[in-house]
């Protein structure tokens, strides 16, 4: 397996929250000398209550997350949190190292739907590939980490790009996501959708 090869990444991309909760997410993705600057914002309503997240997410050329800032904002106040890789698989969070999270490659935002394009990029798996995706996972509401174990599968092509079967056991979800040619979601069943 290696990163996805595709062409650079459109210069915005949005998604609407639909299912889940109802909200709006959209994507600035930078070019950076080592890799790019993912910039976003999303808000929503989930279960009655209101929240929004503001992210700049850090990968490498091989889409290796590197460094991760996050605020978000909900009826529990105002916060933030850095999230930094040693590129080996180890993680700290606002400074401190945090060992459950030993061997995550990505970060994946409870709020985004476009975090789901890191690991898709950074494995760039054939179809008929298959590997277990654990990722440093934070909530939206409340900006807590926690390890999230996942897995993708590349599946035949959909007519737009790839597609994957993704599970994510603690949620108890599994579904096809499809994506574009750059690795950016477009379905994301019960949760987004790609408007832009």
């Amino acid at each position: 397996m290696k990163a996805m090869s595709n062409p650079g990444l459109p210069s915005t991309a949005a998604c609407r929250h639909a299912g889940a909760r109802e909200g709006f997410e959209v994507l600035f993705p930078l070019p950076a000398p080592d890799g790019y600057r993912l910039e976003g914002f999303s808000t929503a309503v989930e279960d009655g209550e209101a929240w929004a997240v503001e992210y700049a997410i850090d990968v490498d050329r091989d889409w290796g997350t590197r460094r991760a800032r996050i605020a978000g904002h909900s009826r529990s106040g105002r916060r933030q949190v850095l999230i930094e890789s040693d590129g080996r698989g180890g993680w700290r969070v606002d400074g401190q190292v945090r060992d459950e999270l030993e061997g995550c490659a990505d970060v994946d935002l409870e709020a985004s739907a476009f975090t789901n394009t890191l690991p898709v990029r950074r494995l760039g798996l054939a179809v008929g590939e298959a590997a277990a995706a654990p990722a440093v996972y934070v909530r939206a509401a409340d900006l807590r980490v926690q390890r999230l174990e996942q897995r993708y599968a590349r599946i035949e092509d959909g007519g737009r790009g790839p597609r994957y079967d993704y599970a994510g056991p603690e949620f108890n979800y599994a579904g096809v996501l499809a994506y574009d040619e750059h690795g950016l979601i477009l379905d994301y069943p019960g949760l987004a959708v790609r408007v832009a």
